[in-house]
């Protein structure tokens, strides 16, 4: 309980640079990233038009991450999964604003994720898994992104995923995959019953990677 309270009040604490980072990656391809900087309700500092995600709905998103890792999460696989919440957090609400994941994002999301396995697990065959884990799902979604619809900020996004999912074991990797295109497929089937989007409508996918992910780690842990 205490882990769940205190991971829920860090996440509220980040929840402010998290907008801010929102904010400002949340634009069209091909468009510089956005200079203003949000209040909690927002509304931009400087102009106060309103911007970004709903009120507190980051703040909100990355509380109820905080009092999921801080209640599920172990010890040793929190600073690697505290890593994957930042980052991720401002992934998905940037998929699901403008239908992208920034290089400026799923880089240096891959960079940290590649530093902090190694540092989370001492063991040279957890390493290796990670690693294999890491290249199958980048070659699985590149195959995906070459036949269908799936965008390459996906791609980038897959080999940290797969990293951290291999730090559990084979079959939270596969959990993972489960558990994303379930999640992928009921927010579809949502969006179209409340017409929000049409059959040849573009959708997010990396929300449900993101969700996935954790959902797979989290229920590893548990087991």
């Amino acid at each position: 309980m205490f882990g769940a309270v205190l991971g829920a009040l860090l996440g509220l604490l980040a929840g402010a640079p998290l907008r801010a980072a929102v904010t400002r990656f949340a634009v069209p391809s091909g468009e510089p990233p956005r200079a203003c900087l949000p209040t909690p309700l927002g509304r931009c500092v400087r102009h106060g038009e309103l911007l970004g995600p709903p009120p507190l709905a980051v703040e909100a998103a990355a509380a109820a991450l905080g009092a999921a890792l801080g209640a599920w999460a172990p010890a040793r696989w929190l600073p690697v999964l505290v890593w994957l919440a930042l980052f991720g957090t401002v992934l998905g609400f940037v998929d699901a604003a403008v239908k992208r994941l920034p290089d400026a994002l799923t880089l240096p999301l891959f960079l940290g994720t590649a530093v902090l396995v190694p540092l989370t697990d001492h063991d040279p065959a957890v390493w290796r898994r990670c690693a294999l884990a890491a290249g199958g799902l980048g070659l699985l979604y590149l195959l995906l992104a070459l036949l269908g619809p799936m965008g390459l900020g996906d791609v980038k996004l897959a080999p940290s995923l797969g990293a951290v999912l291999g730090l559990a074991s084979w079959r939270a990797v596969y959990a993972g995959l489960l558990y994303t295109w379930v999640l992928a497929a009921l927010w579809a089937v949502a969006l179209l019953v409340l017409r929000r989007a049409g059959r040849r409508s573009e959708l997010a996918f990396g929300p449900a990677m993101l969700l996935g992910t954790l959902a797979a780690v989290l229920a590893a842990a548990g087991s």
